[in-house]
């Protein structure tokens, strides 16, 4: 039922990780590769689509280097990027608190949290830059939150037993991204960045199997246009909105990574998809949207439900003894601080018991209680007092009297475009940065580290390895717009958005994609089994087949029309949707965020299969009715011992 051919050590997965000891390999690396002198720099020309922390920093940081670079966002300004929306802070191995932390230390909990799915040499370069990565940003003003005698303060966050996350309250995401954001427009103003607002990429143009361009659309005019350049970065975020209901804003999608996956460049591990334990529960069926509350909120606040089932007390007249704080209970060593996974699919589980608490039955307790009485309301208040404000706006309870209600919700990807340690593509010439990629995160992000992935990857990695790719280009012009692979691809995406005016149904956009994320998240959530996964592939082809004959797009391409913006995204869903629930099937073991029923322990644990998973698995695009075809990058282990992962 798989339709799978795999094939084991493919030549397109060579992902040109440098010999040599762990500890050395990205110092010989940067010595070793290419470089542009600072006089030819200014003769390349880069595209970088989104400005998030990732596309914003390979922005800025590329030309003040002095490449030309062309920046584009469908944002009308680029701070409006997701990564706003990060709250809870950024790791990185400083070991100011003097708690045992280490490089090595970060580097560990990262493989060990992403259930030994990663490729060690990217996580333990990730972690080197980690450092570098705290003095950029506090360079630039970014206002941690800082100890009393100014010392920049740190706490901790799930899956780590040291403090080594770096926040501004609770918008720390927002801080960072402003931070990356005026060093962009510092490059503007001197005319080494060209920013296009309102540009949606809709088309990677290759020629001769190399990226050369974009196609965008802008989302005011509807006017189609083609960009050219040396190379192509893709820096635009993940796909959580294929499950409708995300953490994600709204128009969070897919296209950019999708349309260069359908040009040639694998996708790897798509069904590695995070939900997130800290959100507030859905308060009903048209819900478009969750709330994240941020993570950091399990340093002080304790996960408990009521021992009884069908409890209708409120939770302070529910004494302590009736209690159940399962996490603490069931995870002494970690706790409440258990990673992500462990504590969601714990949730899930006391709620699935007739456990769950609120209006609806479908939540946990987050109290703070104990924290206020430890420490007062001023402290809790300075480290977590917008978090609160916004809670209380959205539910109209009041978390310092109260427990806050909280419940699992897709919020985060750790598949994406397979890229190599160069952070190219399959394709030669596009690169793909933070989330959008298939990352440093395995199969399970640790709290706090996509902020650090994103920026180390703009800032730290890119610099150096596209000047790999450019060098021996010298002396080469872009490929002109007016080239036959511009062409072409333009009439193909006015010819997409032609085919979705004119088939003229009788179903909203909206409704095709609350049904297909009702699929996704039933069949593909947090757990997984054979025959749902088998059912998944069964009904979205089905209900892709009525997308394409029923839906309706209202108005037209000369003008503002959201309609036609997410219809576009959600077709690009459909097919994503698809290869989700084809590896989920594929991968017959348990690993993090990927939990198949089959395959756990007698304590209800992910059960890994090392012996045939232990590589990360890259799809190649063979049409739209095809079945993918798997390709496998095996995953060595030189440093960190395969053991089954436990937080007990």
């Amino acid at each position: 039922m798989t339709d799978t051919s795999i094939s084991q050590s493919s030549p397109l997965l060579d992902s040109k990780v440098p010999e040599g000891p762990i500890e050395d390999k990205w110092d010989n690396h940067r010595f070793k590769i290419k470089l542009v002198n600072p006089a030819n720099k200014r003769k390349f020309r880069i595209i970088v689509v989104g400005t998030g922390l990732a596309g914003a920093s390979a922005a800025a940081t590329l030309a003040e280097l002095g490449y030309n670079v062309d920046a584009f966002t469908y944002h009308d300004s680029p701070r409006r990027a997701h990564s706003i929306s990060a709250q809870g802070g950024i790791n990185a191995a400083k070991n100011y608190r003097n708690d045992g932390d280490s490089i090595y230390r970060l580097f560990y909990d990262t493989v060990k949290g992403g259930d030994y799915r990663s490729r060690e040499a990217n996580v333990y370069r990730l972690a080197q830059v980690s450092v570098d990565i705290i003095d950029q940003m506090t360079a630039q003003g970014v206002p941690f939150a800082r100890e009393y005698g100014g010392l920049l303060d740190n706490r901790s966050f799930g899956g780590a037993q040291v403090s080594r996350t770096f926040y501004a309250r609770g918008q720390t995401g927002q801080q960072l991204l402003l931070g990356a954001y005026q060093q962009m427009m510092r490059q503007v103003d001197a005319g080494k960045v060209n920013l296009h607002t309102d540009e949606e990429m809709l088309e990677l143009v290759v020629k001769d199997g190399v990226a050369v361009g974009i196609v965008c659309r802008n989302v005011v005019t509807g006017e189609i246009s083609k960009h050219s350049a040396h190379a192509v970065v893709l820096a635009t975020g993940g796909y959580s909105n294929a499950f409708y209901l995300s953490t994600n804003a709204m128009a969070c999608n897919t296209t950019a990574i999708w349309r260069a996956h359908r040009k040639g460049a694998l996708f790897a591990n798509p069904c590695f998809t995070q939900i997130h334990p800290t959100c507030i529960p859905a308060s009903d069926e048209f819900q478009s949207k969750l709330t994240l509350m941020s993570e950091s909120l399990r340093n002080d606040g304790r996960i408990w439900v009521p021992r009884n089932h069908d409890e209708t007390r409120p939770a302070g007249q529910i004494p302590e003894a009736e209690r159940f704080y399962y996490l603490e209970e069931k995870y002494p060593s970690f706790g409440n601080l258990v990673p992500r996974d462990v504590a969601s699919r714990n949730a899930k589980t006391v709620v699935d018991q007739g456990l769950g608490v609120g209006p609806l039955k479908n939540g946990v307790y987050l109290d703070f209680a104990d924290a206020i009485g430890r420490d007062g309301k001023d402290k809790i208040e300075e480290r977590y007092g917008n978090l609160f404000q916004m809670y209380e706006r959205i539910t109209g309870e009041d978390p310092y009297r109260v427990p806050m209600r909280i419940y699992p919700a897709t919020h985060y990807t750790m598949g994406g475009l397979w890229v190599d340690y160069n952070l190219m593509t399959t394709i030669p010439g596009c690169f793909s940065a933070g989330e959008a990629n298939f990352s440093d995160h395995g199969a399970n992000r640790l709290g706090a580290s996509a902020l650090m992935q994103g920026l180390a990857d703009g800032y730290f990695v890119l610099p150096y390895t596209i000047g790999n790719y450019l060098a021996p280009l010298l002396g080469h012009d872009p490929v002109p717009t007016d080239d036959p692979a511009f062409v072409e691809t333009e009439q193909d995406v006015k010819d997409r958005i032609s085919r979705f005016l004119s088939i003229g149904g009788t179903r909203s956009p909206e409704y095709f994609h609350r049904e297909l994320g009702k699929l996704v998240w039933e069949y593909i959530g947090m757990e997984r089994n054979k025959a749902g996964l088998e059912k998944a592939l069964t009904e979205i082809p089905a209900l892709r087949e009525e997308f394409w004959s029923d839906v309706r797009v209202l108005g037209n391409n000369e003008s503002l029309n959201s309609s036609l913006e997410k219809v576009g995204r959600i077709a690009d869903f459909f097919e994503l949707g698809e290869l989700m629930a084809r590896d989920a099937l594929d991968r017959t073991e348990s690993c993090g965020g990927h939990f198949r029923i089959e395959s756990q322990t007698p304590e209800g644990e992910a059960l890994r299969d090392d012996e045939n998973y232990s590589h990360v698995s890259a799809w190649e695009w063979k049409g739209p009715d095809t079945p993918q075809v798997k390709h496998a990058e095996e995953l060595v282990f030189e440093e960190v011992e395969l053991t089954q992962r436990s937080y007990k």
